[in-house]
């Protein structure tokens, strides 16, 4: 699983007023994980953007702010209310287990010793690792919620050890601002990461501070860290046929899996021929194509194309001066009856 980007719709550990259109901005851009806290909005306003979040097919995300005992009973209440995917935060596990039983919610509380509003990760690297695999051994949480950014200690070190202590899924919070914090977090191997505050506020380096822009450049950067960017650029088939100088000499132009596609200018009349295996089509560019087989005789007319199946001989035969042919074909594609492999 990829590095996951939970955009939050929250400041200062509160659900912003206006999250409603924040998520329709998140949704149109694509954003698969979206959360909110339980503190700035009613229960109701909550309920709505969690069935707006998946009516979409998005994962939904409520984050615990409280911090006494009470308070993260009613949360976890309120995340079985609203009806959440996944409950992050949280300190009070005993008492929140027993709620969420038989929910289907997953549930990462945080590690540490969490104060403050907003909250801050209090001890040493040692004593949140011990936090966090005495959480991860329990049954019913799923994963942790670490406030790496919210620590004093040597944050790197603190994701990577906590990453390669526990067997399950971490996700980092607190503060994730720029392309190189993302980096480390993937580098640590974390599950995930939330951004709230820094895309809202436009603290994000984008080309623009509007939260479309934001969200699109925390996108486009998870997708480089886990390798979901495209290499490949269109290609012009007039100017590649204009390449092509020899006829009958297949040229690879692109592949796709184990099928390789090749450029090919025909001229005059080929050798029947057969492939051992593989099929083999035969899209027409420009000019017209004769396929002879057997049987019978196929004119394919510019854009037009025909499947030959493997093991049923074949003689193309260019009708115009010069056709410019689009083949699809196996890679390991061999002819039999001639005494060249086309592969080109």
């Amino acid at each position: 699983m990829g590095l996951r980007f939970i955009f939050m719709l929250t400041r200062n550990d509160r659900t912003v007023g206006d999250a409603s259109e924040q998520l329709k901005t998140a949704l149109r851009l694509g954003v698969r994980h979206i959360g909110f806290k339980d503190i700035g909005l009613t229960i109701d306003r909550l309920k709505v953007l969690n069935r707006v979040i998946k009516a979409d097919g998005a994962t939904s995300y409520l984050e615990v702010v409280s911090l006494d005992r009470q308070s993260e009973i009613v949360s976890a209440k309120a995340a079985v209310e609203i009806g959440v995917d996944v409950l992050l935060g949280g300190t009070h596990v005993d008492d929140v287990l027993p709620i969420l039983a038989g929910t289907g919610i997953q549930y990462c509380p945080f590690p540490g010793r969490i104060t403050g509003h907003p909250s801050v990760l209090e001890g040493s690297i040692e004593e949140i690792v011990e936090s966090a695999q005495a959480l991860a051994v329990r049954e019913g949480v799923y994963g942790l919620d670490l406030l790496a950014y919210r620590s004093k200690e040597d944050v790197p070190a603190l994701i990577k050890t906590v990453c390669a202590a526990v067997p399950k899924p971490v996700y980092v919070a607190g503060s994730i601002d720029a392309p190189e914090r993302i980096a480390i977090l993937k580098d640590a191997g974390a599950a995930g990461f939330t951004i709230g505050t820094a895309a809202l506020d436009g603290k994000y380096p984008a080309d623009d501070k509007d939260v479309a822009r934001q969200l699109g450049a925390i996108i486009r950067d998870v997708a480089a860290l886990n390798r979901h960017l495209s290499p490949l650029h269109k290609k012009n088939l007039a100017s590649s046929f204009g390449q092509l100088k020899e006829t009958w000499s297949p040229k690879i132009a692109g592949q796709i899996n184990d099928m390789q596609i090749k450029l090919a200018k025909f001229a005059g009349e080929f050798a029947w021929r057969f492939h051992r295996s593989g099929d083999e089509l035969f899209l027409v560019h420009k000019g017209r194509l004769l396929m002879k087989f057997r049987d019978r005789d196929e004119i394919i007319e510019q854009g037009e194309f025909i499947v030959v199946p493997h093991g049923v001989e074949h003689c193309p035969v260019a009708l115009d001066d010069v056709c410019e042919v689009v083949l699809l074909e196996p890679g390991t594609s061999m002819d039999a009856g001639t005494a060249h492999d086309l592969e080109g």
